[in-house]
């Protein structure tokens, strides 16, 4: 029987527990919650996903106290944040690389989740509230892109803006009531400027969701089995404590380097020329974390009788829709590609698709980039509407392992016998 979490702590701290017992649930949630032994360093961009949220709040409210929401003012008091706010330009540079390298670890996490089978039964509910904080992280991004009122800001808020105008019917007024008006100004960028001061919160508390669903079913693992017994677990702390803080450092290592060294390599330039609707940016393109989303939206041509604007927002927000079906889609029982020859390979073209993408939304509409463009979104659904289906009906599974504890103790064997055989030839 497990000794209360309170057992040893000063009377203080007996006393807070007994009538709010936080230490208790910390003791259970962060100590004792029981966690598959064999997790790789690819869960750690969960862990880091809630860093980089935390990180973000914190600058951004700081980078609030000093930023004046108006078309008038507010590219110049982010130049005063820069160059006379102590340490603003630390706080806007930690605050505006931190979305890019935010962007990094959800979608390195999103793909882990992919690979590994995270979002199957029991886990649906957890995938879908992913995919929610995607939308949210991206609605908060956009906004919060606009604000500096530079060029790429402001003709960025009125492209993307305008794509609800394909709606039929409410489009006209949706866009005006985005606007507050019939052009992008002021009351845009006080929207704008709410929004984007409100929307973490809000991913805070479906982050909060995520945490209490994952911990209902616990984590899944690289095997794609679940935990047999007690075997197969080890406490979070310290095992993966330790685990997640060494994946930290070398990430806060990367991200220095580029906030120290190479603060604007993500973004764009024309964002350092103050707003002018009078002049419209050479090249109109979101930041790097949009492109692939930029690029379908681009790439859809006039479908029967829907118009190509209209199929191209559809197609947008269908790129994110599928996600949430894909528990459904995916008709193989088996949760892991390691164990799934046909999936394994598939999966790494969608990886490519995706890039390729990426590639395409940084560069102008023509020549071959409009064929790669179309190519490349028609495989996007393909790959989730069609081969997750059918690979699963096809695919002849490997075998897999009858327990955790079996197949780390067979690697760890397998190891141990190989680091030996040089000596035994001795």
């Amino acid at each position: 029987m497990n000794a209360p979490a309170t057992q040893g702590q000063s009377k203080l701290v007996r006393w807070i527990d007994h009538r709010l017992p936080i230490f208790t649930f910390m003791q259970h949630e962060l100590h004792e919650y029981p966690t598959p032994r064999n997790l790789s360093y690819w869960w750690n961009f969960g862990s880091l996903s809630g860093i980089m949220l935390v990180i973000m709040m914190v600058t951004g409210i700081f980078l609030a106290m000093q930023y004046t929401p108006n078309v008038n003012l507010a590219f110049d008091s982010v130049e005063r944040i820069m160059r006379d706010v102590n340490f603003g330009w630390l706080m806007r540079y930690i605050h505006m690389n931190g979305a890019s390298f935010f962007f990094i670890v959800v979608y390195i996490h999103i793909f882990r989740g992919l690979y590994y089978g995270s979002y199957k039964e029991p886990r649906e509910l957890l995938w879908m509230l992913g995919v929610i904080i995607l939308l949210l992280m991206m609605a908060t991004a956009f906004m919060g892109y606009v604000l500096p009122w530079g060029q790429m800001s402001f003709w960025g808020a009125t492209v993307i803006t305008n794509l609800f105008s394909a709606i039929p019917v409410i489009g006209g007024d949706i866009v005006a009531w985005l606007w507050g008006g019939f052009a992008v100004g002021n009351p845009t960028l006080n929207r704008f400027y709410s929004l984007h001061y409100l929307l973490p919160f809000v991913i805070l508390g479906v982050v909060v969701l995520h945490l209490i669903a994952l911990h209902q079913h616990g984590s899944n693992n690289p095997l794609g089995i679940d935990r047999k017994g007690p075997q197969d677990s080890i406490p979070f702390h310290p095992y993966y404590t330790i685990k997640d803080m060494f994946g930290l450092g070398v990430f806060l290592i990367i991200y220095c380097v580029f906030i120290f060294y190479l603060p604007n390599a993500l973004g764009d330039t024309q964002n350092y020329v103050q707003a002018n609707p009078l002049q419209t940016p050479p090249e109109i393109v979101p930041e790097w974390y949009f492109l692939p989303f930029y690029a379908i939206l681009r790439s859809v041509p006039d479908i029967l009788f829907i118009p190509a604007k209209l199929a191209g927002v559809l197609c947008l927000f269908g790129a994110i829709a599928v996600l949430f079906f894909l528990p459904w889609l995916d008709t193989s029982r088996v949760r892991s590609a390691r164990f799934r020859p046909i999936y394994k390979w598939v999966f790494w073209l969608l990886v490519l698709d995706v890039l390729a993408l990426g590639v395409v939304g940084a560069h102008r509409p023509e020549g071959w980039y409009i064929v790669i463009g179309r190519v490349a979104t028609l495989y996007y659904f393909i790959h989730f509407i069609v081969l997750f289906p059918v690979i699963g009906w096809l695919e002849r599974p490997l075998p897999l392992p009858t327990s955790i504890s079996a197949a780390v103790t067979r690697r760890s064997g397998a190891g141990m016998a190989g680091a030996t055989a040089p000596m035994e030839k001795h």
